[in-house]
């Protein structure tokens, strides 16, 4: 077989990999269905919600408080009260602690991860969001929406060691887990690069073809940022190492991203009801894949990367009136998990 020959052979059988690939994963995704629904009977708007893998935990933030749910049959096993105006939550696992972020009191509750009991409270910037925990730096960053920089807590104190200025609205913040923090900037369409060790703003990356960025998940693997933009309803793939825009996708109105490491796949979560699904074909390719249906109003998203699952909170909504978001009908609020 001549040069020529081989390649071409090569390079065909390299095709229908990948296509049996696509196939195969549609197939698969197109099963993923609404598994269980998780009711919370208290009143409330939501935001974030965290998945603890080590105590098999899913944390939900409900207006001023936390609900606590058994990951596994969904049913209550706690409460974090005076948690007003919550957004997100952090655990840092090695300290046995956990942080939410309240955005109406400008501070963030600490609380004991085996008893969840409130330790204290830390003070923080206008309007706490988003939160995360770095594991490089083993510090929490706590990204403020109205005084538009981050809070640098340092767990083992419980005291902001510093303050970023971010020159934007930041929404959700992630770590590549060697230095660097990526956090989006809603009013001014970038990405911040964060230096973990200095706490000093690095870079911008501008987001090409993205309006209003709000979720956002990293593949630390291939350094790839995967960028919700609500706006236009776009997901933009990004380089970390150098800001290039990869790739722009058509998603829904989407408030949360996901990330699953073992899949290859970014999850988008569109409040009309459905969660685009993006598969990773190579750190260059991306498809689109049929999307999943939820249900309206679930805006936001967290996975469990060990059973790859997928928790959405929502509620029932009344039918909107224009120029307004729909209210929720009380006693209806309720998480939903997707899966196979």
């Amino acid at each position: 077989m001549n040069l020529y020959h081989f390649n071409r052979k090569f390079a065909l059988a390299g095709i229908l990999f990948v296509t049996l690939s696509i196939a195969c994963f549609a197939q698969q995704t197109a099963n993923m269905r609404i598994l269980k629904t998780f009711p919370i009977g208290s009143a409330g708007g939501w935001d974030y919600l965290t998945v603890d893998h080590s105590n098999r935990k899913l944390y939900v933030s409900h207006s001023t408080q936390v609900n606590i749910l058994d990951l596994g049959t969904g049913d209550s096993v706690g409460v974090i009260p005076n948690t007003n105006g919550v957004h997100g939550i952090a655990l840092v696992e090695t300290m046995g602690k956990g942080y939410t972020s309240n955005g109406r009191d400008n501070n963030c509750t600490v609380f004991d991860l085996k008893t969840d009991k409130e330790i204290g409270a830390i003070a923080v910037g206008t309007n706490p969001d988003a939160i995360f925990f770095d594991d490089f730096s083993n510090k929490i960053f706590v990204f403020n929406g109205r005084s538009q920089d981050a809070s640098v807590i340092d767990p083992a104190t419980d005291k902001v060691i510093a303050t970023i200025p971010l020159g934007g609205k930041p929404e959700t913040g992630v770590s590549d887990g060697e230095g660097r923090v990526y956090v989006n900037s809603e009013t001014t369409n970038e990405v911040v690069v964060i230096n973990a060790t200095t706490y000093k703003v690095e870079k911008r990356y501008k987001i090409e073809k993205g309006n209003e960025p709000s979720g956002l998940a990293i593949d630390r693997e291939n350094g790839l940022l995967s960028v919700g933009c609500g706006g236009n309803q776009t997901c933009v793939v990004m380089n970390i190492a150098n800001g290039k825009n990869l790739a722009a996708l058509p998603i829904g109105s989407c408030d949360g991203v996901a990330f699953d490491p073992g899949l290859r796949i970014a999850y988008t979560s569109n409040g009309e009801g459905n969660i685009s699904v993006i598969k990773e074909l190579s750190p260059a390719k991306f498809s689109l894949m049929k999307p999943i249906e939820t249900e309206p109003g679930a805006r936001t998203i967290a996975i469990d990367t060990k059973t790859h699952r997928l928790y959405l909170p929502t509620a029932k909504l009344e039918p909107a009136k224009a120029g307004e978001r729909p209210k929720m009908i009380p006693g209806t609020f309720h998480v939903i998990e997707v899966g196979l």
